[in-house]
């Protein structure tokens, strides 16, 4: 076995420990122990996706490895302890966690994204960096690879890990996500961190009946009260009278009948869509990814695909999915729906004319509405039509914060839902800044009709009133439609992160990865790598937009923009090295990145990129 590179671990620091019984810990405590540093925060999908893929190895490992998530916030709210303590809870995080505000141990060890995860090994040395999803086979292929070679050294050390879970509390409803009101007058909640739907009565608080076993599973299909949800979310009414629910972490839609009882998947495979899966066929065999809001529109269920970054639509009488809008790039880009840019959108209502679009991870309130073209020759002929996404109120993925006013200059923080109300103006449920916000396309002015409500998801229309799901406070709030805004005072934020100063002119852009042991490139079918690059303002790059199959680029940067943000994605696909394999096991990893950068005569000039390994 060729000699593994290694570099010597920098401390852990933090503000505090969660998950430890109250215990401070260090390096030293691990020593002996594989440990792997997740860093993360909650608002990022991709992160949750690394949570649990990880459970398996923490299951499989325990005695050996201890996972460590070092939570490094984007937003403001994220934080805030409390935020980070709820969302450990949230999400099942069964690992100590770092809570990291100031992002001290993320600048130790040269972070640049989120997720990224570092494997130390037992004698305290950085042995492998991973960014992005993927990586549970070539971290387990490495901890089966550093346990065999401690315990032959003899500084391998077997044992419990520091892990010590929290009292359970008792609510009727644990960080509920969305709500739709039946007709009967009864509410339906997705009681997310339970695993189950919930009917509450028309007081919004007495319990009619839970669906769901109320354990993390997949199905069965059949009697409601056997089967299994995995974080559900996002509910919405189909025409044949059930509930299509959004079963975000099962990556699947499936359909609740409430007149029998009974749950049925609609789409997807219990699996996750990977870049190079199937856009569009049978609902059953195409694989979706982290679905987190449904909405019913143009004879489509609408799909808010949070984990790709899209809108897919399911047609209930083909029984087919297809990609509607997005291009599985992260960001806020308008036009026709093939070609605009999500950020994990999460939030859908639906107008006769509009479907909106709560987008979460740009802050914004989008829609998506027909557009017809005309061929120009005046005879009124329509040349074409189709789908094209516009932007009412966000920016891009950088700027947030609460400021009401004129819509080109308003800010929201993270919503994740968004209600159509009767004059034609939409609610959002404005999730990081605590609020409910309104936005009137007629004056295009944003105002705020309440503030004091804890992480709202969600919210539903009731007669004069609106009920909003208090996600944070495990409950629905019932609020009078108030005829006056709520006067706040403004305040505007930018994501902070460490800027990388580079030399004008031409940079070298690498992006490192490194196949895992016993795996190689596929090439099978053609170039296992993409990448592809763009920045903010599109102006700072003269030389080296756009896509390349290549993990390596040369890019000039123009003369006389001297800041802004470099965005980078990149893809491999790396299959088992064994010729006798018929069909070997291959892997897609994957990662976005945004690196502020400013140009300056001392700054560097090559940008290196970490997708897996280490970078010399």
């Amino acid at each position: 076995m060729s000699k593994r590179a290694r570099v010597r671990a920098p401390e852990l620091q933090g503000r505090s420990w969660i998950n430890t019984g109250g215990k401070e810990l260090s390096l030293a405590d691990f020593r002996g122990r594989t440990l792997v540093l997740d860093f993360w925060t909650f608002c990022c999908v991709n992160c949750l996706h690394v949570i649990d893929e990880l459970r398996e190895l923490e299951q499989k490992h325990s005695d050996t490895v201890v996972v460590v998530g070092v939570h490094s916030p984007k937003f403001v709210h994220e934080a805030e302890h409390a935020a980070v303590v709820d969302a450990v809870e949230r999400y099942e995080v069964h690992h100590p966690v770092l809570d990291d505000p100031e992002l001290a141990t993320w600048k130790q060890y040269a972070v640049r994204a989120w997720p990224t995860l570092v494997v130390i090994d037992p004698e305290g040395y950085v042995v492998a960096q991973h960014a992005g999803e993927g990586h549970a086979h070539a971290i387990e292929r490495l901890v089966e690879e550093l346990e065999a070679e401690h315990a032959a050294k003899g500084t391998l050390r077997r044992g419990d890990g520091p892990y010590v879970a929290p009292a359970p509390v008792a609510t009727d409803l644990r960080f509920p996500g969305k709500v739709l009101a039946l007709p009967s007058g009864n509410f339906l909640v997705s009681d997310s961190t339970r695993h189950q739907l919930v009917e509450l009565a028309a007081d919004g608080e007495s319990v009619v009946r839970r669906i769901g076993h109320g354990e993390r599973g997949f199905g069965p299909d059949g009697p409601g009260a056997d089967t299994g949800f995995s974080e559900p979310q996002g509910l919405a009414a189909l025409a044949d009278g059930r509930i299509a629910v959004a079963d975000t972490v099962n990556h699947a839609i499936r359909a609740y009948d409430p007149v029998t009882g009974t749950v049925e998947t609609l789409a997807g495979t219990g699996r996750q869509w990977w870049q190079g899966s199937p856009t569009h066929g049978p609902a059953l065999e195409v694989a979706l990814s982290s679905p987190w809001d449904v909405a019913w529109w143009q004879d489509r269920l609408w799909i808010a695909m949070a984990g790709t970054h899209q809108l897919w639509t399911y047609d209930p009488a083909a029984g087919t999915v297809a990609v509607a809008a997005g291009t599985t790039n992260e960001g806020l880009v308008d036009g026709p729906a093939a070609e605009a840019w999500f950020a994990q959108p999460s939030g859908l209502a639906a107008t006769a004319d509009r479907l909106w679009v709560a987008d979460s991870e740009t802050s914004a309130l989008r829609y998506v509405e027909r557009y017809v073209e005309r061929d120009g020759e005046g005879d009124g002929k329509a040349d074409g039509a189709g789908f094209a996404v516009r932007t009412a109120v966000g920016t891009g993925l950088f700027d947030f914060g609460h400021r009401d006013g004129a819509a080109g200059q308003a800010l929201l923080q993270h919503p994740l839902g968004v209600t159509a109300l009767p004059d034609g103006s939409v609610a959002v449920s404005d999730t990081y800044n605590h609020a409910l916000r309104r936005y009137d396309p007629a004056t295009g002015e944003v105002t705020t009709l309440a503030t004091d409500l804890r992480e709202p998801s969600g919210a539903v229309l009731v007669g004069d009133d609106i009920v909003v799901v208090e996600s944070a406070r495990h409950r629905l709030t019932r609020l009078r439609l108030p005829e006056e805004a709520v006067r706040v005072e403004s305040v505007a934020h930018r994501t902070r992160r460490a800027t990388t100063e580079v030399a004008p002119g031409a940079l070298r852009l690498d992006v490192v990865f490194e196949a895992p042991r016993g795996q190689k490139l596929d090439t099978r079918y053609g170039p296992s790598t993409r990448l592809l690059v763009s920045a903010t303002p599109p102006e700072l790059l003269a030389e080296g937009a756009g896509a390349g199959t290549e993990l390596g680029r040369d890019l000039v940067l123009a003369d006389g923009v001297t800041e802004g943000v470099l965005h980078v994605s990149a893809m491999a696909a790396s299959c088992d090295d064994a010729p006798e394999i018929e069909y070997p096991a291959c892997h897609v990893h994957q990662q976005d990145w945004g690196v502020p950068v400013r140009v300056t005569a001392s700054g560097t000039g090559r940008l290196g990129l970490v997708l897996a390994g280490l970078d010399a």
